[in-house]
C-alpha cells in the first residue's frame, strides 16, 4: 500500500482527515479511468465535473508503469486543484471540497 503526498497547490490533509477519506473511499468504485492516451482535455473535464459533484472519487490509473501513474496522479491533482488523498495499485483517490456541496451527490455529506 503507497500513500503518495498531495500536490503543492493544495493544503496538505492531517492523518486523522485522511484516515476518514480513506474510510470514505473504500467503498467508492472508481468514476473516471485514465487510460493510454493520458490526460486529455475530455479526461480532465470529466475528473472536474465528478469532483465537482462528488467531492471525493476514485480514478482508475491504466497508464503503464509505476513511475507514468506517478506523474499523472500528480498532474492530475494540479490541474484540478485537487488533493491526492491516496493511491492503491491503479486507482487513485482524490478530493477538491466544494464552496456549497449538493448533498444528495457529495460523498462527504452520505
Amino acid at each position: 500500500m503507497s500513500v503518495s503526498q498531495p500536490s503543492t497547490t493544495t493544503p496538505a490533509l492531517s492523518t486523522e482527515r485522511k484516515k476518514a477519506l480513506r474510510t470514505i473511499g473504500h467503498s467508492l468504485k472508481p468514476v473516471v479511468t485514465v487510460g493510454s492516451n493520458g490526460l486529455s482535455e475530455a479526461v480532465l473535464d470529466e475528473i472536474n465535473r465528478a469532483l465537482n459533484d462528488h467531492e471525493l472519487i476514485k480514478v482508475k490509473l491504466a497508464v503503464g508503469d509505476r513511475d507514468i501513474k506517478q506523474q499523472v496522479t500528480t498532474a492530475m491533482c494540479e490541474q484540478t486543484n485537487a488533493t491526492l488523498v491516496q493511491t492503491i495499485g491503479n486507482i487513485a483517490l482524490i478530493l477538491r471540497e466544494a464552496k456549497k456541496p449538493n448533498p444528495k451527490l457529495s460523498n462527504l455529506l452520505r
